[in-house]
């Protein structure tokens, strides 16, 4: 991302590197990856506190913090009316940082790959009508959320993470600025934490010299180059077949992985092996910090009857913003005692209804039983009608008889992302759900 450039009346908060830059251990063995940063930002408040993943989140209002304000353009610490879930815990819910006019967060990196997550809690605020929380957010150049309402985005839950990845060059920092809609009288901006933690290099990305990702429903042999000036968003990120794993349990970069079931379209037919007791052996393309272990000792499959599996597709639907790109990112690993070589299992996948894989086979792929490997792909979800949405399918169903030993199909997990378009990562705000009358 290019620097971004000077903007009159905006609210610089300069944080120091040594701003909560901690890393927390789940259990006693330390993860696979440690982050060069892991800052965690509680915004508005007062003070450093502890969330209930053990981290300190530091508050913007602390004296260590420089606030360098214009006289015209002031925030606000804000203290939410509505006390946030206690099984979210106080922070960084509890308190915003809130204003009709737009601030930006100056924030020293080093350069390379990061995850930016943006946290809210869309509930009142002293001083600002709920219904005027309009606004866009941007990462210096990128727009990560344009005119963004976080009351539609949370629909159904009461607290939102939105979670993005950007590549800093040359050490350059980051400039994180709010700007309340300038299409609704009185609208504003806030945010209740800021979580920036280091990636592995190429975690998501490409490498330069990488020929690029298989780009389904195009051209044959079409590649999509995920390039450093690609911003991502997060869409999911699933534990096939297990539950979900906190953000402490990840491998070192605080991911949360969610269950499958609300995604699953064919749960009555589907099975949930487990093997936790399997030796995981990870290749050096497929490194330990890909995902957490249990990942890939917990899955979904089509179970042993094979007449049955012939006849229908192991689905998941996931709804996506219509007009982009997605980044697909497919998990595997063979782990239950009949597949133990090459053709035991082989199956095919489709992503949007279009082929990926006619003779997609775990053990060929990852080189072993117990290897885990992961499968990438990239697919377009046109604009459709009017549609802000669109369920994105992933479908697994059994290669031909003569293909395969097992009539069957296995995913361990599934990670689905925006990719920007022209710097842009906005979508638009989800319609008001139907009252019930």
């Amino acid at each position: 991302m290019k620097k971004c450039s000077t903007i009159q009346n905006l609210l610089y908060l300069f944080l120091i590197l040594d701003i909560s830059i901690t890393v927390n251990v789940a259990g006693d063995s330390p993860p696979p990856f440690t982050p060069t940063e892991s800052i965690t930002i509680d915004c508005g408040s007062p003070n450093d506190n502890i969330g209930l993943d053990g981290r300190v989140w530091t508050g913007d209002s602390m004296p260590k913090l420089s606030l360098v304000e214009s006289k015209n353009n002031k925030s606000v610490s804000s203290k939410a009316f509505q006390q946030p879930p206690s099984s979210l815990g106080q922070v960084p819910f509890a308190t915003a940082r809130a204003s009709n006019s737009e601030f930006t967060y100056v924030i020293p990196l080093t350069s390379g790959q990061k995850f930016i997550r943006l946290y809210f809690f869309p509930t009142s605020y002293p001083s600002f009508d709920a219904s005027k929380a309009l606004f866009s957010v941007k990462a210096g150049d990128i727009t990560l959320l344009k005119n963004f309402s976080a009351t539609l985005h949370a629909q159904g839950e009461e607290t939102l993470i939105k979670e993005f990845c950007v590549n800093l060059e040359g050490g350059q920092g980051l400039n994180l600025t709010f700007i309340p809609s300038p299409d609704i009288s009185d609208s504003y901006a806030f945010v209740n934490g800021i979580e920036i933690v280091s990636m592995p290099n190429n975690l998501y990305y490409r490498p330069a010299n990488d020929e690029g990702v298989k780009f389904i429903g195009q051209s044959q042999g079409s590649l999509y180059t995920l390039g450093n000036n690609t911003a991502l968003e997060l869409m999911n990120r699933i534990n096939v077949g297990g539950k979900q794993i906190s953000p402490v349990d990840d491998t070192g970069m605080y991911r949360f992985w969610s269950a499958d079931d609300d995604y699953l379209t064919e749960a009555a037919t589907a099975v949930l092996p487990v093997n936790l007791s399997i030796n995981l052996n990870y290749s050096d393309d497929k490194p330990s910090f890909s995902a957490p272990d249990v990942v890939y000792t917990t899955a979904r499959t089509m179970g042993t009857n094979a007449t049955l599996n012939e006849h229908y597709n192991l689905t998941w639907e996931f709804p996506v913003d219509s007009g982009f790109n997605y980044f697909v990112r497919l998990h595997f690993c063979e782990f239950q005692i009949e597949i133990t070589q090459q053709g035991d299992r082989v199956f095919e996948i489709f992503i949007a209804n279009i082929t990926a894989e006619t003779d997609m086979d775990v053990i060929s792929r990852s080189g072993g039983r117990g290897v885990p490997t992961y499968k990438d792909y990239v697919v377009g979800m046109g604009l459709k009608g009017n549609e802000k949405k669109q369920n994105l399918s992933i479908a697994l169903h059994p290669a031909p008889r003569w293909k395969t030993r097992f009539s069957d199909a296995i995913l361990n997990g599934v990670e689905i992302f925006k990719l920007s378009n022209n710097g842009n990562l906005g979508g638009l705000n989800p319609d008001p759900e139907p009252t019930t009358p």
